[in-house]
């Protein structure tokens, strides 16, 4: 079905499920642009989550007594709803719950990474990696002696993939890329990553924290080895990520954290691993976050994946030719379509980011200002740093109007 014939979203109705977005600042009413920091959370998530503390609070995997072993299922559980969310076909055992996105690149990374690479091995990443793929896989280089190259982008902010196939070559053990850059709103085409990377034999690591909040995702489907994602950027709770691994390298992986639960015997001299996805979740984990993150899947999908996709791309092309009008206002990133997302990066001649988001705040409207964890794709931009709006199921066109009246105040203060 394209996007032109999806049902379009009752906004209302969706912001009624969260109360935050009607708190007011010096007597204007809200208007939250930055989601692709943090998403605002509905009541559906927080109920659940309460719900589990009022009720079912207790640790799990070391129960015997009714509370535990009511924890222990619905923190399984929540592995097998997130598997069938983005299309895991091999189920929980490839689902492995993490703080964060970041910390799912740092698992791979010293899991894998410090044990496969070494001189004369090469990890690929793009000029847009946000700082978690970026930095991890640089500092993991620098341990083990691999290289790191960069896939160029080209002045439209789209990755150069006849650069990507000549760079990626038999040497080539990783390749780790954003599904959507949180700087230039760039859907790329992952899938044809995943390709060239196993065309030479190399392994894939996609970063879907962009990605999977606001649009179908397959795992399946893209062949990434790994894809990560974060519960805050979707409508769920801090403090819980999700790391999607092939179960096969998984199982040939060690462990990266140690401690209790992802053992299955200890002496004082050897101790032994647990199944998947347990191996990969010492100590007591995110119970009431994995709670918190099903109620997330559930509330998403009861919208719609693909409406809510929808919802954002006109959103961000709503916003991007009404900042283009401006030719004070520079955009960065792809022009609007299905290679973007619903983020628009943009500076104001004359005005810091910085002083633009302080003077957005005083009109209530919350986006994003300074290098959003790209520091080296802005200096390649030839800018100190960037503001940015993004926008999520409960935004409307209103809002961005709110946007575009408190950037002309901006600009005449100062003129």
């Amino acid at each position: 079905m394209s996007q032109q014939n999806l049902e379009a979203l009752d906004v209302g109705t969706i912001r009624e499920a969260f109360p935050i977005l009607q708190r007011e600042f010096n007597g204007e009413q809200l208007v939250y642009l930055d989601n692709a920091a943090t998403t605002q959370t509905p009541d559906p998530v927080i109920d659940a989550m309460s719900d589990y503390y009022r009720e079912y609070n207790a640790n799990v995997h070391r129960g015997i007594h009714h509370l535990s072993q009511e924890a222990s299922i619905a923190y399984e559980e929540a592995h097998d709803r997130v598997a069938e969310f983005i299309g895991a076909s091999g189920g929980r055992e490839e689902i492995v719950f993490t703080k964060n996105t970041t910390e799912a690149e740092n698992l791979v990374a010293y899991a894998w990474g410090l044990n496969e690479l070494g001189p004369g091995d090469e990890i690929v990443l793009t000029e847009m990696e946000h700082h978690a793929s970026l930095v991890t896989w640089q500092q993991i280089g620098k341990r083990t002696g691999a290289d790191v190259k960069y896939i160029r982008i080209d002045d439209d902010g789209r990755l150069d993939m006849d650069h990507a196939a000549d760079i990626i070559t038999d040497d080539t053990a990783m390749v780790s890329a954003v599904h959507v850059s949180n700087t230039l709103g760039t859907v790329n085409p992952v899938s044809d990553l995943v390709d060239i990377a196993h065309d030479h034999d190399a392994l894939a690591f996609i970063d879907g924290a962009q990605a999977v909040p606001n649009r179908p995702v397959d795992v399946d489907a893209i062949d990434a080895d790994f894809y990560a994602f974060s519960g805050h950027k979707m409508a769920g709770p801090t403090g819980i990520g999700v790391l999607y691994g092939k179960q096969a390298i998984l199982e040939a992986m060690q462990p990266y954290l140690y401690g209790g639960d992802m053992i299955t015997k200890v002496t004082y001299e050897e101790s032994t691993w647990n199944d998947l996805p347990w191996k990969f979740e010492a100590g007591t984990p995110q119970i009431a976050e994995a709670v918190g993150l099903v109620a997330a899947i559930d509330y998403l999908e009861d919208i719609g994946m693909d409406r809510i996709e929808a919802h954002e791309e006109e959103l961000a092309r709503y916003a991007y030719e009404q900042l283009a009008a401006d030719p004070d206002i520079e955009i960065y990133g792809p022009e609007p379509g299905p290679d973007r997302g619903g983020l628009v990066g943009f500076n104001l001649t004359g005005v810091h980011a910085h002083d633009l988001a302080s003077i957005m705040n005083d009109h209530a409207v919350a986006i994003r200002a300074g290098d959003h964890c790209t520091q080296p794709l802005h200096d390649k931009l030839g800018v100190a740093a960037s503001a940015r709006a993004s926008f999520y199921i409960y935004n409307t066109k209103a809002e961005i109007d709110e946007l575009v009246s408190a950037i002309d105040d901006a600009r005449q203060l100062f003129a």
